[in-house]
């Protein structure tokens, strides 16, 4: 079987509403997939009933912004409840908290000669949440840069013009949303935070620690030559390994599920996804087994 545990749609920084990305999931093969926009649960509800109509196996998931040792992680949660009022109102901070931060780079860009930022980053953002990549599409559409990848180097970094620091969620705090909505905690590509092999170590510890279960493997900005390494750091911290595609755009590099298999001396996560659907299949059984009022 074929999973994709790590995909965005328009709820977030995606270009694809969910029932689209759904769509594309089922046509590149894919069993088993999780949307997982990032500090947004909005796409769920769309894409479940796609996946529904489709046969293709469904996991609610979402990736949460968070802040440890001043770097940037994402975590990503599978198997939620997403209606969970825990994690729905920390999600909810930390949206505004993007829109904090997207009227202070739109700031910052007018004073670099770029007006008009935060209008036309709006126009780009078709769901709940704001970002950077939303920043990044405007400035290629009004010839500011050549591609997103020039807008990150040259405006949106740590360091550049319209940077703008930002304190997340804790990752104990993180971690507790999730496992509290009955999930599993997930490191999103731990190899694109830039850490060391030490501080990585160090991540990972603590990350499991605070109730962290899986690792991604096989992910976004993995060399092929590194799978191994985070199959090691997996099986060493004793974590579940998962995979995804990170899949945000269909003009984009990586296409859902189009990567190779989770090595075979890992502990794979999907047991556990297997779990939370036939779950989740039994309670929509039960639901639609009760009387009508």
């Amino acid at each position: 079987m074929i999973f994709d545990l790590h995909m965005h749609s328009r709820a977030s920084d995606g270009t694809l509403a969910p029932a689209e990305v759904v769509k594309l999931a089922a046509a590149c093969g894919v069993d088993v997939m999780a949307l997982t926009d990032h500090d947004a649960t909005d796409g769920v509800a769309e894409a479940r009933a796609e996946a529904g109509q489709l046969g293709v196996g469904f996991v609610a998931g979402v990736e949460v912004s968070v802040t440890w040792n001043g770097r940037l992680l994402h975590i990503i949660g599978l198997g939620i409840d997403e209606r969970h009022p825990d994690l729905q109102q920390g999600l909810a901070g930390l949206r505004e908290a993007r829109r904090a931060r997207a009227f202070k780079m739109a700031e910052k860009l007018e004073r670099s000669g770029i007006p008009d930022a935060l209008a036309r980053v709006g126009e780009y953002a078709n769901g709940p949440v704001i970002s950077r990549t939303h920043f990044a599409r405007f400035l290629v559409d009004a010839g500011y840069v050549a591609t997103p990848e020039q807008a990150f180097r040259r405006y949106l970094r740590r360091g550049k013009r319209a940077y703008v620091p930002m304190q997340w969620a804790p990752l104990e705090q993180a971690i507790g949303w999730i496992n509290g909505a009955g999930g599993t905690a997930v490191i999103a590509h731990p190899l694109r935070y830039g850490l060391g092999p030490q501080r990585l170590r160090a991540m990972v510890a603590d990350f499991k620690a605070c109730g962290g279960e899986a690792i991604e493997v096989i992910g976004s900005g993995h060399d092929p030559s590194e799978y191994q390494r985070l199959a090691r750091l997996a099986n060493e911290f004793g974590l579940l390994a998962s995979c995804g595609s990170d899949f945000h755009d269909p003009a984009g590099r990586v296409l859902p599920g189009r990567y190779p298999a989770l090595p075979d001396d890992c502990v794979t996560i999907h047991e556990r996804v297997h779990a939370s659907l036939a779950a989740a299949a039994r309670g929509v059984a039960q639901h639609t087994s009760r009387p009508a009022a």
